[in-house]
């Protein structure tokens, strides 16, 4: 690292600058423009996160190699490449109502056919609410996603879990799990509604 900076005054630096409210990716490329030590960047957001220094080490080495493809002045790319990798995503922990709400989902992700890669984070950081309503959105057509009954049965399920739940998108999940139970009760009767 330049300027004689060591991991602790990185990752004080790296906390500094998230608790302004600038985001990971600004605070890796600030970092890594000045330094010139994207590895030792990178390693001090996501123990600024909050990661796990194994997991975060684990990341940075698979990552590495892209480091090759780009040159200094391109920290900002470096760093849209290490968000779009998930690098810099903290997993969340559960507890068992959120972990059986995540397996529904990971149930109706499969049943669906998959889902779009950008959900991965939304996934590992918990983001359950999120994940229900942007499935409760899905629709099947032509007989496109492998089983839409097991994916409505579970989108329910889902839903009813998190409908217990009070938050700030309780009045869209209650309109969702309603969409889910109609959408499951048409797929039992064998005729798909429009949503």
């Amino acid at each position: 690292m330049n300027h004689g900076e060591g991991e602790d005054e990185l990752v004080l630096e790296a906390l500094e600058m998230l608790a302004t409210g600038r985001d990971d990716e600004e605070v890796f490329a600030d970092l890594a423009a000045r330094t010139g030590d994207w590895g030792a960047s990178a390693l001090a957001v996501c123990l600024a996160l909050g990661v796990p220094r194994t997991d975060a080490e684990a990341r940075i080495r698979e990552a590495r190699p892209l480091f090759e493809e780009f040159v200094v002045g391109e920290e900002d790319l470096v760093a849209s490449v290490l968000a779009f990798g998930h690098v810099f995503v903290v997993d969340r922990v559960l507890d068992a109502h959120g972990e059986r709400i995540r397996d529904l989902l990971g149930t109706a992700a499969g049943a669906r056919g998959g889902y779009p890669g950008g959900l991965l984070a939304w996934f590992r950081s918990g983001e359950l609410t999120k994940i229900f309503l942007f499935f409760a959105k899905t629709r099947f057509r032509n007989g496109r996603g492998s089983s839409p009954p097991e994916f409505w049965a579970a989108m329910v399920t889902a839903g009813e879990l998190l409908a217990t739940e009070d938050g700030p998108d309780q009045a869209e999940v209650t309109a969702g799990l309603e969409h889910c139970r109609a959408q499951a009760t048409a797929v039992g009767t064998d005729s798909q509604m429009l949503p």
